[in-house]
């Protein structure tokens, strides 16, 4: 029976091609529309480590003095001492310490100037929380934070530029003063947002660009960092002047951010506690002013918290999803006038037996018809948007691509939408009264 409807679909769509184009048109510049601003989106709102973002916390402890931070809510990002005092207490299944920071690196060829570019100081466990892929070996290990080892894993864009693409393992590099022996290279990968230096969102001017920038050129041991980088920190936050400006060991600043992954509900609570207890301590200690303002969310609740989504991206969302309810709508009135056109031909299939539910079914299968075609205008528009949002300068652009699933969706939503749009045109035609359609034939 289907293959009956779509049959009568084709006839009557190639019978009024005006009409049928017009409705395709329609569905497909609300489809394009939607679905360019719902992929950037997705993109841009998606598990930037997905299937263990739920096990990913981001912790957070007051560190100011004197008194709570504005709002009630702590500082983005822990003080020196705080930072190793949960770092060493281990009481998480793993846990990384993370701060970047501006490096200059020196080339090998020494007739190549050097270069610019950002270097993360972190610890061992980072590799294997956030899923980091590499192309030529690895991670260090945990004693190389104890050690303070002169390593370092660079990315696949800074292994091009150094070392044309080759396996770099062993070779070393200079960053500022400090020479470092390579152990690792990462494959391709740029987590969206780079969640893992997210900061400052919910207190910014909304300027989310910094979430979506390139990985980090340059992965050291945490206390490698330190020193490769001292005096050369960007200082933001400090309750005092510190002694030695750019040098942020034991000064009155707060700079790193602390990750921790807890693989049970009971381990959650369990480090709740126990960053309480720390913040309660300190507090007896006088060295923070207080105690009952810590913090612990997921991944996704940590990067909800900062509005990592630009908010201008939900704006156009929800506006080009509006404009699809306009053109269902120009498509409910094409379909019903179509329909009702068709009076004399429906009359004459219900005094032949059909059923008003048969006849309700055929005119939503050439709605459906319909919405496959507008779903292939509509993918085609897609395509042409997000083309022209990578030809912007935001620094999110270029991630601004159509992946399986919303491929799949462009023609999801087209028939589903043509769908809706065919119900009331199809119910009335459905409604036709055989014998009064029969008599003016």
């Amino acid at each position: 029976m289907l293959a009956y409807y779509l049959d009568l679909a084709l006839r009557s769509l190639r019978r009024n091609p005006v009409l049928t184009a017009l409705m395709v048109l329609a569905i497909a510049i609300g489809i394009g529309a939607s679905m360019t601003t719902l992929t950037v989106f997705h993109v841009l709102s998606g598990d930037p480590v997905p299937g263990r973002s739920g096990s990913l916390f981001y912790a957070q402890v007051d560190a100011w003095p004197d008194a709570s931070t504005p709002e009630g809510e702590p500082v983005d990002v822990i003080d020196h001492r705080s930072a190793m005092d949960l770092w060493t207490a281990a009481r998480a299944d793993r846990q990384t310490l993370v701060n970047d920071s501006p490096v200059k690196v020196y080339p090998p060829d020494a007739a190549q100037p050097p270069l610019m570019t950002t270097m993360l100081s972190t610890t061992a466990d980072f590799f294997p929380m956030f899923d980091v892929p590499f192309r030529h070996g690895g991670g260090w290990q945990a004693s190389d934070d104890e050690q303070r080892a002169r390593v370092a894993v660079i990315s696949s864009d800074l292994n091009d530029r150094l070392f044309d693409g080759a396996n770099s393992i062993g070779r070393s590099l200079r960053a500022r003063d400090t020479t470092l022996r390579i152990i690792g290279v990462l494959d391709d990968w740029r987590p969206s947002p780079q969640f893992y230096t997210v900061a400052g969102g919910s207190f910014s001017d909304g300027d989310t660009s910094y979430f979506y920038r390139e990985p980090q050129d340059v992965f050291t041991p945490f206390s490698t960092g330190v020193e490769v980088n001292d005096g050369h920190f960007q200082q933001f936050t400090c309750w005092g002047v510190p002694e030695t400006p750019g040098r942020l060991v034991d000064s009155p600043c707060v700079w790193i951010g602390l990750w921790v992954q807890l693989d049970s509900p009971a381990k959650v609570a369990d480090y709740r506690r126990f960053l309480a207890g720390y913040a309660a301590e300190q507090k007896a200690l006088g060295r923070i002013g207080s105690a009952g303002n810590t913090r612990l969310r997921t991944l996704m609740e940590w990067l909800d918290y900062n509005r990592a989504v630009p908010g201008d991206v939900r704006l156009q969302a929800w506006l080009a999803l509006s404009f699809l309810v306009i053109c269902l709508f120009n498509t409910v009135g094409l379909l019903l006038a179509k329909f009702l056109r068709r009076s004399g031909e429906i009359g004459v299939r219900r005094a032949l037996g059909a059923s008003r539910g048969a006849v309700f079914a055929q005119c939503l299968v050439e709605a459906g018809v319909i919405g496959l075609l507008g779903g292939v205008g509509g993918w085609l528009l897609t395509m042409l948007g997000l083309w022209l949002v990578r030809r912007q300068s935001t620094d999110y652009a270029d991630l601004a691509q159509l992946d399986p699933l919303m491929f799949l969706s462009t023609f999801a939503l087209a028939i589903v939408a043509s769908l809706l749009a065919g119900v009331l045109p199809a119910w009335r035609a459905s409604r036709i009264a055989p014998g009064l359609q029969l008599k003016t034939l």
